[in-house]
């Protein structure tokens, strides 16, 4: 038999190990793992110089934007971001221009996704307006569900508890339900008094902003899906608190998973002051406390998942004097791995830890067949890395259309070198070299 593309002279993370092998991929499929000597007759063979093949990493916390958003970003240029660090599947977040939030606009979005997409890419959706169409949106292939409890966003009503556990309820099991977790009164409040006061600074802005808002929201939601019977995602968790929380909930048989960012375990509020508005986000980030944290939360196994909450704007969107214009996100689908890469490096985090928080929990977590680990039947997503490799962050480079980073300079060893889906070269050092439309859209349809 002749297969389409073996790998060889590589170390592949395999079942918890890396082990000196080949991997030879047929229909876009691992079809063996092992020596040389057994692989079978190539169309392509490509040597990998002794460098190590990780299973595609997965992010589960992605703002593509496109559609009425595409000046931010588009399908396009977002996936081409991700193929460039090594991501091969995102799940893209609702807050689009149309919001995500019923069977029909999901559907145009991936019809849209489909032509453009590089990597795979799901969707979550916001909810709708009429409870009743949650199953149809579910059916439609909707990955999760969205809520952000610091805006309205979508037809749910967020204020009213009742609403929220009837949405809740009504979702139950069925897929998992991310949440933003910050409490809206309470940032509205100090919000509104800074504002009279006249106040649009940076310190505003994170005052507007207190570990309070995030631990009541999150004591709330905790609380709606323990009644609910759901599994609760918490998204870019930022405080201490919360991981307690998390712990707390999960040793009570609580089903409830968390993510947390690049940007939350690596920087605090003390680079925010001294960075500025590039790093504005939400959570804002927190005191240096909060960094050690969560790292205790990453190496006790509460945190499940290392996601971007890559969030692309323009630069002008990112820059103003008055603090309450500024955009909140940035972006970080090509800066994740590298920054994990080294940290890999300084020892703070094995490679078992970071394909577990990168590929194989999210692919658990979120439901996704097939992708996650490097075996035989399953897709052949595959990242290529050289943990030796060093430079500094550059994102004038990127290929998202968001060029600025709150890490532009750092000093990092470690990259993604090559990345496959689903066994096609998409980026080759640096470069993307597959066509617009080679990523699938990856639709979940389950009702229970």
């Amino acid at each position: 038999m002749k297969v389409d593309l073996v790998l060889k002279n590589l170390r592949a993370y395999v079942d918890g190990d890396l082990l000196d092998c080949c991997i030879a991929i047929e229909n876009g499929k691992i079809f063996k793992v092992g020596r040389e000597a057994q692989m079978p007759s190539a169309d392509m063979v490509i040597d990998l110089n002794g460098l190590i093949v990780l299973p595609g990493l997965i992010d589960a916390h992605v703002h593509l934007r496109d559609e009425g958003k595409s000046y931010k970003e588009d399908f396009y240029s977002g996936t081409a971001a991700a193929a460039a660090g090594g991501i091969t599947t995102v799940i893209d977040m609702p807050n689009n221009q149309p919001v995500t939030m019923s069977a029909e606009t999901l559907r145009k979005r991936m019809q849209v996704a489909e032509r453009r997409a590089l990597v795979n890419v799901g969707f979550y959706s916001e909810f709708p307006r009429k409870l009743s169409e949650i199953d149809e949106i579910i059916l439609e292939g909707a990955i999760g569900f969205k809520l952000f409890m610091n805006t309205q966003m979508g037809g749910l009503n967020v204020d009213d508890d009742y609403a929220v556990i009837e949405a809740f309820r009504h979702v139950a099991s069925k897929v998992p339900i991310a949440v933003h977790a910050e409490d809206k009164q309470i940032i509205a409040a100090i919000e509104g008094s800074l504002k009279g006061q006249g106040r649009c600074d940076l310190e505003a802005f994170i005052q507007a902003h207190p570990e309070e808002a995030e631990i009541k929201a999150v004591k709330r939601i905790i609380a709606i899906a323990k009644e609910t019977g759901s599994h609760l995602h918490l998204c870019h968790v930022s405080t201490g608190a919360t991981i307690e929380l998390i712990s707390e909930a999960r040793s009570r048989g609580q089903k409830i998973s968390c993510e947390v960012t690049p940007h939350h375990i690596l920087l605090s509020v003390e680079d925010l002051r001294r960075i500025g508005s590039f790093a504005v986000t939400l959570p804002p980030l927190r005191d240096k406390c909060h960094i050690l944290l969560l790292w205790k939360g990453i190496r006790e196994g509460i945190v499940d998942i290392i996601a971007s909450d890559h969030a692309p704007h323009t630069l002008m969107e990112k820059q103003s004097s008055n603090i309450w214009y500024v955009k909140a996100g940035i972006p970080g689908l090509e800066t994740m791995l590298p920054l994990m890469l080294t940290e890999v490096n300084n020892g703070r985090l094995s490679i078992r830890e970071l394909v577990k928080l990168m590929a194989e929990n999210p692919a658990k977590i979120f439901g996704l067949r097939s992708i996650g680990y490097i075996r035989e039947g399953m897709n052949a997503d595959l990242v290529v890395v050289d943990l030796k490799s060093e430079g500094k962050i550059d994102s004038s480079k990127f290929k998202s259309k968001a060029r600025f980073s709150p890490f532009d300079g750092w000093e990092v060893k470690g990259k993604p070198v090559k990345t496959f889906v689903s066994g096609k070269l998409v980026m080759d050092n640096g470069e993307i070299v597959a066509e617009a439309g080679c990523g699938r859209i990856i639709r979940k349809r389950r009702l229970e």
